[in-house]
């Protein structure tokens, strides 16, 4: 599972990716099970609507290219929402509590560089994106 931030890092083929979250992606993309929550989208898209980021095309082309590609896009139901309102100890980003609960519902590691979710205490798989 991609954070938002590695997400547009991989595509960017940005170096802030770090060597070892690199190798992961590729390993598991060629399984195809490299995954996103839906709200890393609708952050990305706020992003390019603010000027924080520039999108090589439309946010949704660029979504439905990333899919056509292999990536795995994985909605935010009812599931995910109740445990996004349970992660004890979480700060109250929202986006970041969805994608946390979507990764630990899918029982999958977390891509993050994140400071505050990769020193979150809660039981959650994760790989540092810049190492």
């Amino acid at each position: 599972m991609l954070d938002t931030h590695a997400l547009l890092w991989m595509d960017r083929n940005d170096p802030m990716l770090g060597p070892r979250a690199r190798g992961l992606i590729e390993n598991t993309w060629r399984s195809d099970v490299v995954a996103v929550s839906a709200i890393s989208f609708w952050e990305t898209a706020l992003l390019a609507d603010r000027g924080r980021i520039v999108l090589p095309v439309p946010a949704e082309a660029w979504r439905l290219d990333l899919l056509q590609a292999g990536l795995r896009e994985i909605a935010t139901d009812g599931r995910v929402a109740l445990l996004a309102t349970r992660l004890e100890g979480m700060h109250r980003d929202l986006a970041d509590r969805f994608i946390v609960a979507t990764s630990l519902q899918l029982g999958a590691t977390l891509v993050t560089a994140d400071g505050l979710l990769l020193g979150w205490n809660g039981d959650l798989p994760r790989q540092d994106a810049t190492a």
